[in-house]
């Protein structure tokens, strides 16, 4: 029988996060990759802006 594990994501502090992936040009072979990072909800933007 398969085990299921649920995990939080919030904090007790009360910050919650959100999972993103933003699509990037690999500079050597030209293809793209995905890089994908758990940043705050508030960081969000942050992240697409970099």
């Amino acid at each position: 029988m398969a085990k299921k594990s649920v995990a939080t994501l919030r904090t007790a502090g009360g910050r919650s996060f959100a999972k993103v992936i933003k699509m990037v040009k690999s500079p050597k072979t030209g293809a793209y990759v995905f890089k994908e990072e758990m940043v705050p909800s508030d960081k969000v933007q942050e992240f697409f802006a970099k």
